[in-house]
């Protein structure tokens, strides 16, 4: 099927305030990306009846078109062709959107930008631990056994996936390392090597660490004697802030040195005293104190959980769908893991992806809903994409168009994570946040987890079903009698 794109390309320009209220565009492989002067001047209802737009949302100071692969890019070289807008890079554009954020929307972005480039590695890792945790589970599959001890022939296999699985966590700090470092403007090796630094094997890990600590067995904390100063020799496996503080300075540093230093011995000078300071203030000042602050952090978060977990997962399981809205929910990756690391498991991301399921489940209930078949195609490949973890195309595109979809999924989020919390539920790693996600709980809580993706999957189908079917049934009869 053909399309005018250039008179697409006129009306988008013509609905989002013309072409003078461009700063800059670019596209993606299906979406327009546009930095607006004045997004107040975007007219939604009437960007959403163009051909080819499949929805549009604004998120980190961007505005985004879908439109859809091998259409997009027709569609940009026409709108740059009539609205004479210069092109540029989706960097460009998304720098350009940062310039318009405020202090927290750009603390929330630098998490983005650092965890997003490294989270199919944590997600893997996840995942494969999932699968090793399924294998050592007593009475999940054969009473009172695991599938390790009714067939020993599966240990081998068992080793190989756990050291697959701890690689990701084991070596966290320097996959930090290079993003913050790529992140923050720094050499990504360097960050690597710091990464590396806190986890070196003759630092103490948190298990070691804590029986040193409590002097079993004689034990005690070594450290580093810099003529009269201790350091702890202290490992930071599986912890974020350290990694992350300490990259911010490094980057410092070397952004100093770079043009103060001849270019004759740059390579000689800046990697060593880089190295060396930001080393030296990692392990004496900024491990110890990010540390502290991380568990401090969790802690609390714990203790809001365990003084009220019915309140705190409903909270939780209603708000965090609007996180995502702003992007603020990539901070919980942070959390998540430093729960993994001081707790030895997470109750949060079992919440997220219960999360993920009922925005699923109400796009999917538009997708029964629809009468035409734009509006269907929309609702079902949202519908997938959101059980399997992805959600904004579904919240973007489906749910928060319609508004009742959005507000029955955060009910069914919030039911589904009271519901888990009081049970306890608990994740071993970060998995695919949506129907795979059962993989990623620690086994015996399996069950219960499985019930509130019941409760995530019933309660916005049904909720979505019975308002927004009322809903478009008026809109229609509206319709209807101006159109008589």
């Amino acid at each position: 099927m053909s399309h005018d794109y250039q008179a697409i390309a006129a009306r988008i320009l013509e609905n989002i305030g013309g072409a003078g209220n461009i700063r800059q565009a670019a596209h993606c492989l299906t979406r327009l990306r546009i930095a607006l002067h004045d997004e107040s001047k975007v007219n939604g209802d009437a960007l959403r009846q163009v051909a080819l737009v499949k929805g549009h949302f604004s998120n980190a100071g961007v505005f985004q078109i879908v439109i859809g692969a091998g259409d997009v890019d027709r569609v940009y070289a026409e709108m740059v062709k009539q609205g004479s807008v210069a092109r540029a890079t989706i960097a460009d554009v998304k720098a350009s959107g940062d310039a318009k954020q405020n202090r927290l929307q750009q603390l929330v972005k630098v998490f983005s930008d650092v965890f997003m480039p490294i989270l199919p590695a944590i997600v893997i890792a996840g995942l494969l631990m999932g699968a090793n945790n399924l294998l050592g589970a007593k009475g999940m599959f054969i009473a009172d056994k695991s599938l390790l001890d009714a067939y020993p022939g599966l240990s081998g296999l068992w080793g190989l996936i756990n050291m697959m699985a701890n690689t990701s966590f084991v070596f966290l700090p320097a996959l930090v390392g290079w993003s913050a470092a790529k992140r923050f403007g720094g050499s990504e090796i360097l960050g690597i090597v710091l990464g590396l630094l806190l986890v070196h094997p003759d630092l103490l890990n948190a298990w070691n660490y804590g029986k040193a600590a409590a002097g079993l067995d004689g034990a005690s904390v070594p450290y580093f004697d810099l003529f009269g100063l201790h350091i702890e020799k202290v490992g930071y496996q599986g912890q974020i802030l350290p990694i992350l503080a300490a990259a911010w300075v490094m980057c410092r540093v070397e952004l100093w040195l770079r043009p103060r230093v001849p270019n004759a011995v740059q390579l000689l000078v800046v990697p060593i005293v880089t190295i060396a300071v930001s080393g030296f203030l990692a392990l004496a000042v900024i491990g110890p104190l990010a540390r502290h602050l991380g568990i401090a952090v969790t802690d609390a978060l714990v203790y809001v959980f365990n003084l009220a977990p019915w309140l705190g997962a409903a909270l939780f399981g209603a708000l965090y769908a609007p996180l995502v809205l702003t992007g603020m929910h990539h901070m919980f990756i942070a959390v998540d893991l430093q729960l993994i690391a001081s707790q030895g498991g997470t109750f949060i991301w079992p919440m997220i992806a219960l999360s993920n399921i009922a925005q699923g489940s109400a796009a999917l209930a538009m997708f029964w809903l629809a009468r035409n078949a734009n509006d269907k195609n929309m609702a079902s490949t949202s519908a997938v994409s959101a059980f399997f973890g992805i959600t904004e195309p579904a919240m973007f595109g489906v749910n928060l168009r319609h508004k009742l979809p959005f507000y029955a999924a955060l009910a069914g989020s919030a039911c589904a994570a009271v519901l888990i919390s009081l049970g306890h539920v608990k994740a071993s790693a970060i998995g695919v946040g949506g129907l795979p996600a059962f993989i990623s709980i620690i086994p015996q809580y399996i069950p219960l987890f499985l019930a509130g993706m019941l409760v995530a999957l019933i309660v916005p189908f049904g909720l979505t079903w019975l308002l927004a079917r009322r809903q478009l049934a008026t809109a229609a009869q509206a319709e209807a009698a101006q159109h008589a």
